[in-house]
């Protein structure tokens, strides 16, 4: 993890509540991959502990990272507030984030899980699997973002809460309904929904990864308070968890209790 003052390249409003940020972070965007996040500190000295926000995109050429993240506080909003030009202070990459193996992977991507697969997809494509084996289903609230990126790499499927857009339902029912095949799911969202995933996982018989949305404190491994239960012993609380910001977020399912 490197800390550092990151130059803020550009910032877009996408939909609602929905930001896109591009910074240069030199010396960190060239260590991150997806699954990983970053700690964002706001200025204001009243609010000490960072803000945990997964890492969207990399590109190492110009050592930049992008940051798609949803205005739920004070904190993102300041952050939403930002422009071309502006500072500011983060820590990163933390965490452990997706192994890229598969052959076939389905990756599935719920509400603000949806921007780390983006990373993970073109990391797929990247290794040379096809846009055909790679298939991306992504759940929303009833608008999409990101929704040209992902398809410029990946087989893409829709579902949302109302129907406006895909079919009406989770990514499960999507998974179902267009009949999505693969040999590894990759997932990121609600724990409602990846405790869904992990069921769906073990019917279909293949394995599931899993990242855990968790509120943080420190963020970096130090306060316990972002754990998770696990089937195992952890060799640093010596307990059933594991801390979600330095052990995880990513997790094999069949690994944790949900």
């Amino acid at each position: 993890m490197k800390s550092l003052n990151a130059e803020v390249i550009k910032q877009e409003h996408l939909i609602e509540d929905i930001y896109s940020m591009w910074i240069k972070a030199p010396g960190l965007a060239s260590d991150a991959h997806g699954g990983q996040f970053v700690n964002l500190y706001t200025d204001d000295a009243s609010k000490l502990l960072p803000r945990p926000i997964s890492i969207c995109e990399v590109n190492k050429e110009d050592d930049a990272l992008r940051l798609v993240y949803r205005t739920v506080g004070e904190g993102t909003k300041q952050f939403s507030k930002l422009s071309s030009g502006d500072t500011i202070r983060l820590v990163g990459p933390v965490g452990n984030g997706y192994t890229v193996f598969s052959e076939r992977p389905v990756l599935l991507g719920g509400g603000i899980g949806i921007p780390p697969m983006l990373e993970l997809a073109k990391e797929f494509s990247r290794r040379g699997v096809s846009k055909e084996n790679i298939s991306v289903i992504l759940g929303f609230r009833n608008e999409t973002f990101l929704l040209e990126e992902f398809e410029k790499v990946a087989t893409v499927y829709i579902s949302s809460d109302t129907g406006n857009v895909g079919i009406k339902g989770n990514v499960i029912d999507a998974a179902v309904h267009f009949d999505v095949k693969g040999d590894a799911l990759y997932s990121c969202g609600p724990k409602p929904m990846l405790r869904a995933v992990k069921s769906y996982s073990e019917k279909c018989g293949v394995p599931a990864y899993i990242s855990l949305e968790e509120r943080m404190a420190c963020g970096i491994g130090a306060c316990l308070a972002c754990v998770t239960c696990t089937c195992d012993i952890d060799d640093h609380s010596k307990v059933k968890n594991k801390r979600i910001c330095v052990d995880g977020p990513v997790f094999d399912a069949q690994e944790v209790e949900l």
